[in-house]
């Protein structure tokens, strides 16, 4: 591995079916250890619930208020808080309140991030949730 220095504006841009990402460092940057992406969406803005089988998360709010659910629970997270996901938990996430939120994601092993280069090559519009669901499917993430 290499010393990388990210600058603010730096990174991979991405929408993923709305879901704005920067991928700031990948699998290639990290030997594969660990994805970090940083999330920028509007209010309303979510992912429904969801199993990952081979990764762990952090998300980390930056700016903003975003509900998450994770197994039964869930939680309000505001600037500064932060939340862990283990691997085959239930979670999912949405920007509430009237600001736009930034978050950061960290996810451990990487590799994750060529699901969201996958998704983010759909056709705008509705998601087609037959296509979406193959291609999380190769990736051992499942929506519940």
């Amino acid at each position: 591995m290499k010393p990388r220095i990210i600058k603010n504006d730096a990174g991979h841009k991405l929408n993923v079916m709305g879901d704005n990402q920067i991928i700031k460092l990948s699998s290639k940057d990290t030997n594969g250890q660990f994805t970090l992406i940083e999330q920028h969406n509007e209010p309303g803005m979510g992912i429904p619930p969801h199993v990952h089988e081979n990764e762990d998360e952090v998300f980390h709010v930056l700016t903003g208020k975003v509900e998450m659910m994770i197994g039964a629970e869930s939680t309000t997270l505001s600037a500064g808080d932060m939340i862990f996901c283990p691997r085959g938990i239930p979670h999912a996430w949405r920007v509430v309140g009237e600001e736009k939120a930034k978050a950061m994601l960290s996810i451990f092993p990487a590799g994750l991030e060529g699901m969201f280069e996958e998704l983010s090559e759909l056709p705008a519009g509705p998601p087609d949730m037959e296509k979406v669901t193959a291609i999380c499917g190769k990736y051992n993430l499942k929506f519940v």
